[in-house]
C-alpha cells in the first residue's frame, strides 16, 4: 500500500449533466436511438442518484470506492456514446471509461463492460492502487460498475433469505425473541436491520458514520438510533422479551462495539458483520478515530491507516470468535473480513488474540473458525440455480412495479415464502431512485400450463405473423424465463408504461468465483476456479443479453473474486421475448451445472428433473 493516492483532476468537479439529471430520466420519451441504449443511460444515472448512491458527487455508488464511471469526463463520454449508439453497434467500457464502439448485430449486447480485472500475478490491491492513482483503472464493485445498483432495496432479500434459513436451522422458523448483533450500515449492510425485523427479530447494528445511520432511519430500514451501546442493549432486550421486531443503530466502531458486548457479558443470539472490510484503506474504519479524523489519516498517512485497519479487523474477528465460543451463532456475511485477518497475520506474524476463554485455546483459533453465509445457509439454493432476480421500472412509475408484484404472485401461487416476501416488501421496502423489486427465482423448468405467451407486440395478442413464436407451448421454461416473458407481455399490452430492465446481484449461483464467499468450501475444492463466471458472461452474450459485464473484486476485494452480470431489457417486442427465453435459461442454468460438476446432489437432481445437459454426468448415467 505504499503508493500515495491522488485523485484525477477529472474527478474534482461533478459533471454538469449529472447535476441536471440528479438521478435517472423517467417516462417514455427517449434520449437514445432505442430502449436498449436508453436503459443503459438510465441505469447508469440511477446508480448515481443521490437517493441511491453513497457518494455520487465522487462517482462512488457503494462499498467504499465502488464507482459507476472512472471520471466525470468518462461519464460524459459514456452518455454521449449511448445517445448515438445504433441498434447494431456495441459500446466497450473498460473500468468505467468508454474505449471502443463496433458494428455487431441487433441481438448482440449494446454494452460490454470489464472492471478492475488484472492478470493473476499482478492481481493485488497494491498494483491496483498504483494504476488507480494514475487514472488507469477503477474499482467497480459489481453492481456499481455494471450499472445495476438499486440501493439497499436490492440487497434486502438476500439478507432476508439468509436470516430466514438461519432461523429455520437454529430456531423455530423465525427470529422472534432473538437478538442479532452486527455492524456496517452502508449500501449493502444497511439492509440488515430491516431484514432482521422482517424475520421478526431484534437487531443492534453498529456504524461509525452517523450519517449512514440517519439515512437508514429516514428510509425505514432501521427504527431508532442511540449513541450508547448499553442503552442499545437494554432496548434490544426489552423488545426481545416482548417478542417484538425492533432495530436500533448505535454510533460506534464495529470492533469496539463487539468488545463492549463481551466486557458487559452480553451474548447475542446471532453475530455477524457487513462493514466494508474488503478494502482496508477506503472501506474500513480503524478504532480510535472519528470519521473526520480517519479521513484525514487516510489522506496523509495511507500506510499507517491501512495497518491500523488490519489491527482493528483482527480485534473485530477475535471478538466475533469469542462471542461464538460463548454461544452466539456466528457467520461472516461476505465482506472477506476473515480473509483479510488471515492474510494480515500471515504477513505480519501478528497473533494478538484478545479474548482467552476456558474452551478453545485462543492461540489455536483461526479467523475462518466461523463460517461464511453461503456454505452455511445459501448453497442448497444455488444448486437449484436460485438467486436474486431484480427488475427496474424505466418509467419511474411505482405502479409498474406493483403490477409486476401481482404478476409474480399470479405465476407462482404455490410459493408461500415468495408471497410472504412480496407482501413484506410492498409494505416495508421504500423505493430508491427508479422503482425496483427483487425476488429469488431459480431454474426449475416446466409447468407449461402457467407459462405466459412468448411473444411481444402483435404476437402477444395472437394476431402477429408468427415471427418469434417458435417457442410457444415450450414446457422447458425456467422460473426466471416464465416471469420475464410475463413482464414482456404486460409491457406489450400497455399494462406497464415503459420497458422493464431485469438484472441481478452478485450473490449468484453460477456467475461468481469467490473463495471467501459464493464459492467458499466447494465440495470438489474448486473454490478459486474462475472459468465459471467467464463462461457465464460468454454464454449470456451468446444468448443475447443487452449489457454484459465481468469484474474482479466485488465485495471481497481485488484478487479475491471474479464475477459476471447481465441486463435484459423487456420492451414488449418479440426480440425481447427471444432474448429473455435464452438468457434466463442460460444464466441460472450455469448455476446448476457449476454445482452439479462439483458433485452436489441437489444440483444433480435439478439437472435430471429440469433436463439440463451436463455432458460428463449424462455419459456416466447413460443419458448420452
Amino acid at each position: 500500500m505504499g503508493t500515495e493516492r491522488t485523485d484525477s483532476p477529472e474527478c474534482d468537479a461533478p459533471s454538469e449533466q449529472w447535476r441536471e439529471y440528479q438521478g435517472s430520466p423517467t417516462g417514455t420519451a427517449l434520449e437514445c436511438e432505442g430502449w436498449r441504449q436508453e436503459a443503459a443511460l438510465r441505469m447508469l444515472n440511477n446508480n448515481l442518484d443521490p437517493a441511491v448512491a453513497e457518494k455520487p458527487e465522487e462517482l462512488v455508488v457503494y462499498g467504499g470506492t465502488g464507482r459507476a464511471a472512472r471520471s466525470w469526463d468518462a461519464y460524459d463520454a459514456i452518455l454521449a456514446e449511448l445517445r448515438t449508439l445504433a441498434d447494431d453497434e456495441t459500446l466497450l467500457v473498460q473500468s468505467g471509461k468508454p474505449v471502443g464502439r463496433f458494428p455487431t448485430h441487433e441481438r448482440a449486447p449494446r454494452v460490454l463492460i470489464a472492471n478492475s480485472n488484472l492478470v493473476g500475478r499482478w492481481d493485488t490491491w497494491e498494483h491496483f492502487h498504483e494504476l488507480e492513482a494514475e487514472g488507469k483503472i477503477m474499482y467497480g464493485q459489481m453492481t456499481a460498475g455494471s450499472w445495476a445498483y438499486i440501493g439497499t432495496q436490492g440487497i434486502i432479500q438476500g439478507t432476508f433469505e439468509t436470516l430466514a434459513e438461519l432461523a429455520r436451522q437454529h430456531y423455530d422458523g423465525d427470529l422472534s425473541g432473538r437478538i442479532v448483533a452486527t455492524a456496517g450500515l452502508g449500501g449493502m449492510g444497511g439492509a440488515q436491520p430491516l431484514a432482521v425485523t422482517m424475520n421478526r427479530g431484534v437487531c443492534i447494528a453498529a456504524e461509525v458514520d452517523e450519517e449512514r445511520i440517519d439515512r437508514r432511519i429516514e428510509t425505514g430500514y432501521c427504527m431508532e438510533t442511540v449513541d450508547d451501546v448499553d442503552e442499545a442493549i437494554e432496548r434490544a432486550e426489552e423488545a426481545a422479551t416482548a417478542e417484538e421486531p425492533y432495530s436500533v443503530g448505535v454510533h460506534a466502531n464495529a470492533a469496539d462495539f463487539h468488545e463492549h458486548l463481551l466486557e458487559r457479558g452480553f451474548v447475542p443470539d446471532v453475530v455477524t458483520d457487513q462493514t466494508s472490510a474488503h478494502d482496508a484503506l477506503e472501506g474500513y474504519y480503524p478504532s480510535g478515530y472519528t470519521v473526520e479524523e480517519a479521513d484525514r489519516l487516510r489522506e496523509q498517512e495511507p500506510e499507517r491507516y491501512t495497518e491500523e485497519s488490519f489491527e482493528t479487523m483482527e480485534r473485530h474477528v477475535d471478538a466475533i470468535l469469542e462471542l461464538q465460543e460463548r454461544g452466539a451463532v456466528a457467520f461472516e456475511y461476505g465482506n472477506n473480513i476473515r480473509g483479510q485477518v488471515e492474510e494480515y497475520r500471515d504477513r505480519s506474524g501478528a497473533d494478538a488474540r484478545s479474548w482467552p476463554v476456558s474452551g478453545t485455546d485462543p492461540e489455536d483459533r483461526e479467523s475462518f473458525d466461523f463460517p461464511g453465509f453461503v456454505p452455511a445457509y445459501i448453497r442448497p439454493q444455488f444448486c437449484r440455480g436460485k438467486g436474486p432476480f431484480r427488475w427496474v421500472a424505466l418509467s419511474g412509475d411505482p405502479e409498474d412495479i406493483h403490477r409486476t408484484d401481482d404478476a409474480v404472485l399470479e405465476l407462482f401461487p404455490e410459493k408461500e415464502h415468495l408471497r410472504r416476501w412480496i407482501e413484506l416488501a410492498r409494505e416495508q421496502v421504500q423505493f430508491q431512485g427508479l422503482p425496483s423489486r427483487v425476488c429469488w427465482l431459480g431454474y426449475s423448468a416446466g409447468e407449461a400450463s402457467e407459462a405466459p405467451r412468448e411473444g411481444g407486440g402483435e404476437a402477444a395478442d395472437g394476431e402477429g405473423d408468427g415471427e418469434g413464436d417458435e417457442g410457444k407451448g415450450d414446457d422447458e421454461l425456467t422460473e426466471r424465463a416464465r416471469f420475464a416473458l410475463r413482464i414482456n407481455e404486460l409491457v406489450a399490452a400497455g399494462e406497464i408504461a415503459a420497458p422493464i430492465v431485469v438484472t441481478r446481484d452478485h450473490l449468484d449461483a453460477g456467475s461468481v468465483a469467490s473463495p471467501n464467499r459464493e464459492t467458499e468450501a466447494m465440495r470438489d475444492g474448486t473454490d478459486a476456479v474462475a472459468d465459471w463466471p467467464i463462461l457465464n458472461a460468454l454464454l449470456t452474450c451468446a444468448a443475447g443479453a443487452d449489457i454484459v459485464s465481468v469484474h474482479d473484486g466485488g465485495g471481497v476485494g481485488i484478487g479475491n473474486a471474479i464475477h459476471a452480470n447481465n441486463h435484459v431489457v423487456l420492451d414488449g417486442s418479440d426480440l425481447a421475448a427471444e432474448k429473455a427465453r435464452a438468457v434466463f435459461t442460460a444464466d441460472p442454468g450455469t448455476g446448476v451445472i457449476r454445482h452439479a460438476d462439483a458433485g452436489y446432489e441437489d444440483a444433480l437432481e435439478e439437472a435430471r428433473r429440469s433436463n439440463v445437459a451436463v455432458p460428463m454426468v449424462d455419459r456416466r448415467e447413460g443419458r448420452e
